[in-house]
């Protein structure tokens, strides 16, 4: 008998946040894509509320009618988001360490919608900041010419905005250009629409349990927004799994194990970066010392690109681990001040 796969997913959508509708689209892709494999089976509405991880078996409760299902599984993989159950029944394990860190800080979504024309109305190929010390604001454009902006600030300044006057005097005093874009009664109706979310970042090992378990992606490591590479991290687990089952022959001891111990470093380290990031974004992106850095930088990695690769462009546009990427700047850090 074939080894039976359980692989636990959580798929969450906003209506407030427009970028999903490409998740949605491309989660729809692959989901059709399994249709052609007769030994895929997909079940919905399905709510895991025990678990013996040990054993591969699950209980979960089917939310559309109330009944309980149990399963048992050679291998349960979660996939299950940043409040993962999966995760959640590991923390039983001894020797499991968890920290969970909430920011001060949160996110709240509005949108500029597409000109008259149908077209953007900011030039399309960027990431528009606005960086203000202690917060910022970002827009990122959607396929359908409109934008996701973005407001990140510390629960407190949300709390102060509680009219619309007070509301409309912050843009005009942080984001005036930003006003005639969203306009001003589209701002105030976003605004006021939904509460600003909180931003939280876990770090856990190990990720496995036995030959039995393992978690993936959020469920493994959950990190805060501002470097872009939470969803890129839950690739990257599936790109070292899928080595090391070619490595180990299917020995699911060996590969959990493996994936554990050197997984971590990694996952910890984009952690900490996205962490900084948010710092440079809002606040050093606007000092005479980033810029000269930055400047620096691109022109030494224009000039020596196998040499000297700025540490944005190592994380974002290269498979460097991110542990390297941090190492590589301290190194680079090092030889600046030399």
């Amino acid at each position: 008998m074939s080894p039976f796969l359980l692989c636990i997913l959580v798929f969450r959508t906003s209506s407030v946040i427009p970028p999903v509708l490409f998740l949605v689209s491309y989660f729809f892709v692959v989901f059709s894509e399994s249709e052609q494999y007769e030994n895929v089976e997909r079940y919905f509405n399905h709510k895991l509320i025990e678990s013996n991880l040990k054993k591969g078996s699950l209980t979960f409760l089917k939310t559309d009618t109330n009944e309980t299902v149990n399963v048992t599984a050679d291998l349960i993989i979660g996939a299950d988001g940043a409040f993962s159950a999966v995760r959640k029944a590991m923390m039983k394990q001894p020797f499991f360490d968890f920290s969970q860190k909430y920011i001060e800080h949160g996110y709240l979504e509005l949108c500029i919608p597409p000109a008259d024309n149908g077209g953007f109305l900011m030039p399309a190929n960027y990431l528009h900041i606005w960086p203000r010390g202690e917060f910022m604001m970002i827009a990122l454009p959607n396929q359908d010419c409109s934008w996701t902006v973005t407001l990140f600030m510390p629960f407190t300044k949300f709390k102060n905005l509680d009219t619309e006057e007070k509301l409309l005097a912050f843009f005009e005093k942080y984001f005036p250009d930003s006003i005639p874009l969203i306009g001003k009664k589209k701002l105030v109706e976003d605004f006021f629409a939904v509460s600003p979310s909180p931003l939280v970042a876990v770090k856990c090992r190990p990720y496995h349990v036995e030959d039995k378990a393992l978690i993936i992606g959020d469920a493994a490591h959950a990190v805060v927004p501002f470097y872009g590479q939470g969803m890129n991290a839950g690739f990257e687990d599936c790109t070292l799994l899928d080595q090391l089952f070619q490595k180990h022959n299917d020995n699911l001891a060996e590969i959990l194990k493996e994936f554990s111990e050197t997984r971590w470093e990694d996952t910890f380290a984009i952690s900490d970066l996205a962490m900084y990031n948010y710092i440079e974004m809002r606040d050093l992106v606007t000092r005479p010392s980033y810029k000269l850095r930055k400047a620096m930088d691109d022109f030494i990695f224009w000039l020596l690109p196998n040499f000297w690769v700025p540490l944005y462009n190592s994380v974002t546009f290269s498979t460097m681990p991110y542990s390297r990427c941090i190492k590589n700047r301290e190194w680079q850090d090092r030889v600046r001040f030399l």
